[in-house]
């Protein structure tokens, strides 16, 4: 979809703290590159963000994941390509980008505690809202590649 506003002429701040969520979350929050790049495709997938499904799967792509782990990604759970770290993950990026259906529920989180420190889970919560945010963005103003807003990094 084409950019409805130019909204990161609008909004520069805004859009700058949202980058600077996005660097800390890939840079600060020592979670593995290819975890989030699974979270952040899988939200994509979730929101039907199709700019962010492209620039996602590119990124795995560049991180030397397999064709078949990202494809397998929409249907993960019958997939066994996944580690049970991932998968708690991935398991917590469903229940927090669909927060409207069983809010977060405790089986969920208890195997996300299961596989990552207190602080990991709240940089992974921190990954899954920020890539939410993107998507919602993207889906409601457009995208326009190139524009610096446009670009989740």
């Amino acid at each position: 979809m084409p950019a409805r506003l130019k909204y990161p002429d609008l909004a520069p701040e805004g859009l700058a703290q949202m980058r600077a969520m996005e660097h800390y979350v890939s840079t600060g929050s020592q979670l593995e590159p290819n975890l989030l790049g699974f979270v952040r495709l899988l939200a994509s997938l979730l929101n039907g963000c199709e700019y962010c499904i492209h620039l996602h799967t590119a990124e795995l792509r560049k991180l030397n994941e397999t064709s078949g782990r990202i494809t397998e990604l929409a249907d993960w759970r019958a997939s066994e390509a996944y580690t049970h770290r991932e998968r708690a993950a991935l398991a917590w990026t469903e229940a927090v980008t669909n927060i409207q259906d069983g809010h977060a529920p405790d089986p969920v989180y208890n195997e996300v505690r299961a596989h990552f420190t207190e602080v990991e889970t709240v940089n992974l919560t921190l990954a899954i809202t920020t890539i939410n945010a993107w998507n919602r963005i993207a889906i409601a103003l457009g995208t326009y590649p190139g524009h610096a807003g446009a670009e989740p990094s």
